[in-house]
């Protein structure tokens, strides 16, 4: 298992998880965790041969927030950025439809209000204050959307 936090501590404690993987979700009890240097072995019940791991390879493990590594000051799920407003200047250019990992780090995909489709680094340079309470976050310049 691999944290997208980079934190283990949480994940170590669980008993159960929910697994999700082209669309579907099951539930697993894990008998054994081991910590590795890139990672978090996990030994799930019935699933007991190197195949039928294997099957599970690439699946998404679905943590509710009360499991999930506690935020500290300033941060955020990626969660709570899907449908985000955006804003640059004032006027509204979008909503958040997804955060994606890309090779730089995560990148938001943000349906702008024609219609069309535009990724941008969610990176300082790029956006200003995210405030989810309001629903609001601002995109620092329009030029990245081109």
């Amino acid at each position: 298992m691999h944290s997208l936090s980079g934190e283990y501590g949480h994940l170590e404690r669980l008993k159960k998880v929910v697994l999700r993987k082209e669309n579907k979700e099951q539930s697993y009890d894990i008998e054994k965790t081991t910590a590795l240097s890139n990672g978090l072995a996990v030994k799930f019940a019935g699933v007991d041969t190197p195949e039928e791991a294997r099957l599970l390879s690439g699946a998404e493990c679905i943590l509710s927030r009360t499991e999930a590594v506690p935020l500290k000051e300033g941060e955020f799920y990626v969660e709570d950025l899907r449908s985000v407003e955006v804003f640059c200047a004032g006027e509204k250019i979008g909503d958040i439809l997804d955060v994606v990992e890309g090779g730089g780090g995560s990148l938001v995909e943000i349906g702008l209000v024609n219609g069309e489709k535009r990724f941008v680094p969610f990176r300082n340079e790029f956006f200003g204050v995210v405030d989810i309470e309001r629903n609001k976050a601002e995109l620092l310049n329009t030029w990245i959307l081109e």
